[in-house]
């Protein structure tokens, strides 16, 4: 019997996933939201509460969906929430939308999202908390990283690496082969034909590229 799902967040991205969820008919036990007035109703569930109403329910009995998105700006708050309960016990629901095509041996990690239309072919092996959004292609043997967002409509072509917390922008490509280090930004419509370094920025049309101040 699966388990009742609690949602983290309430915004555009868990919108998504609550759509998923019922067409799933998964049971849903509400949204935790910090920024919302316990009671009352978003995207049609209850909110429970901020992030440690969570800590009520004990990691065996209930299931969580990371419904806050992925944007360079959001300075990696997904994975840690993700990362915070986790670390506690708690499982995060791997979730499929029905319309998307995953080939039979794809191996798809705890918290991985897999958004409508989206085809995800042979060898591919996709790490934890990652999103693969709407109509993204991920060809054969392809390795994607933990926290990685794909965004919507991206190709990757076969055998690309990516690493983890990288940001693949809409409708970005990347052709076969190519390795993308960890905290790279590929940009909205960039196409993609080297080796990216870890903490990169690509900038479309023609690919530019420069380095990321941590700091």
């Amino acid at each position: 019997m699966t388990k009742p799902i609690i949602i983290l967040g309430g915004g555009g991205h868990a919108k998504v996933l609550v759509d998923i969820l019922h067409r799933l008919n998964c049971r849903l036990l509400g949204i935790v939201d910090p920024n919302q007035s316990i009671g009352c109703v978003l995207l049609g569930l209850n909110v429970l509460g901020s992030d440690n109403v969570v800590f009520d329910y004990s990691a065996a009995e209930i299931e969580l969906v990371n419904g806050v998105g992925s944007l360079p700006k959001d300075k990696g708050l997904r994975a840690r929430l993700f990362n915070t309960f986790n670390a506690k016990g708690y499982r995060f629901k791997t979730l499929v939308d029905p319309t998307a095509f995953i080939a039979a041996d794809v191996e798809l990690s705890d918290g991985v999202q897999v958004m409508a239309g989206v085809i995800i072919q042979v060898g591919t092996k996709i790490a934890k908390n990652t999103i693969v959004n709407s109509g993204a292609i991920v060809e054969h043997d392809c390795r994607i990283g933990r926290h990685v967002h794909i965004a919507p409509g991206a190709v990757l072509s076969g055998t690309v690496d990516v690493g983890d917390a990288v940001h693949v922008g809409t409708g970005a490509t990347i052709i076969q082969g190519i390795s993308i280090g960890a905290g790279s930004i590929i940009g909205a419509g960039s196409v993609v034909t080297q080796d990216i370094a870890c903490n990169r920025i690509v900038y479309p049309p023609r690919s530019q590229i420069k380095s990321i101040n941590r700091d």
